[in-house]
């Protein structure tokens, strides 16, 4: 006998064979019911196809852990769609990389892309005087506003994945901007000290984000075989799990920043955290965001069992 529920969830090969079975059942169901009208094989052929359809569509949306999320899922999440990713990557990075050497050569035109970085650019240290109280407030209203922009992304993106390649470029502009008139003055090392603590991550965030957005957006442009709505429904949850996931990123990001970047532990020290939590965050999408082979092919089976519809016999399943 075939495992059941958490079981059979466990169990790849298990469902892959319960998988295979409903398949071959309702296709016996289908010719059935076509050629046997009336008879007692018809009723008791779809009484199986409807649990077994039942118990597949429970797998296929079955909600994973909050352990399970936040040790893989998220992250399984975040790789399942790399040319998204590397699509919302450069729409931020060129635009910065441009913006950087073109506010080094015109600075007095490139003042206007970075209105109120003033402060930031003159600033000559990067700690900036803040006690503990001050700190808290600081981080509670950074994240705020980080948790913010990423929903923002991920909106945006949702048209058609247009709003949110807009909103990456302009804030690679703006960065970029910032940064190359930093360099200009003179002042970059304290704006390096600042930002590297928290940036890497910070951006690596808004980012993936973008990229749950512009899933989306893309389901809707180019379904390929489904229909619009059942493209949607299908990256919905995945882009959601992806922007969530992030958001829970973006509040310990807003905790280094208002408590460590403005803390001025030097451009070394900033630097190699800035590195290593940047770092950890994409060992960790390619290290548990890897797809299990077996886990691969049995959620490809389910979906493909899920989605067999004998459109000729009817529309019972």
């Amino acid at each position: 006998m075939l495992a059941r529920g958490r079981q059979l969830r466990r169990d790849p090969v298990q469902l892959r064979r319960f998988a295979e079975l409903y398949r071959a059942t309702a296709a016996d169901f289908a010719i059935a019911r076509r050629s046997l009208p009336g008879d007692p094989i018809v009723g008791a052929l779809s009484k199986r196809v409807i649990a077994a359809r039942q118990r597949l569509n429970g797998f296929n949306r079955s909600r994973p852990r909050i352990v399970h999320f936040v040790t893989t899922g998220y992250w399984r999440r975040v790789r399942e769609r790399p040319l998204i990713l590397l699509v919302a990557f450069l729409f931020l990075m060129v635009p910065w990389i441009m913006a950087s050497v073109w506010a080094t050569r015109e600075p007095a035109r490139a003042a206007g892309l970075a209105p109120g970085s003033e402060s930031v650019i003159t600033r000559n240290r990067a700690d900036f005087g803040l006690s503990a109280s001050d700190k808290a407030a600081v981080s509670s209203e950074i994240f705020t506003n980080n948790i913010r922009v990423a929903f923002m992304a991920f909106a945006l993106g949702m048209v058609g994945g247009i709003g949110a390649l807009f909103l990456l470029g302009y804030q690679g502009v703006v960065l970029g901007a910032t940064f190359g008139l930093a360099i200009h003055v003179g002042n970059a090392g304290p704006l390096f000290e600042f930002v590297f603590p928290h940036g890497v991550l910070e951006l690596s965030c808004i980012i993936v984000a973008g990229a749950a957005g512009m899933r989306m957006g893309w389901a809707i442009v180019a379904p390929g075989y489904r229909t619009r709505a059942e493209a949607l429904r299908a990256e919905a949850a995945g882009a959601v799990e992806m922007v969530v996931g992030t958001a829970l990123v973006l509040v310990f990001c807003g905790i280094v920043e208002g408590s460590l970047s403005t803390s001025g532990i030097g451009i070394g020290p900033g630097i190699a955290v800035g590195l290593f939590l940047g770092g950890g965050f994409w060992t960790l999408v390619f290290w548990r965001g890897r797809p299990e082979r077996d886990d691969r092919a049995a959620h490809a089976l389910v979906a493909e069992a899920i989605s067999l519809r004998p459109r000729p016999m009817g529309a019972a399943l």
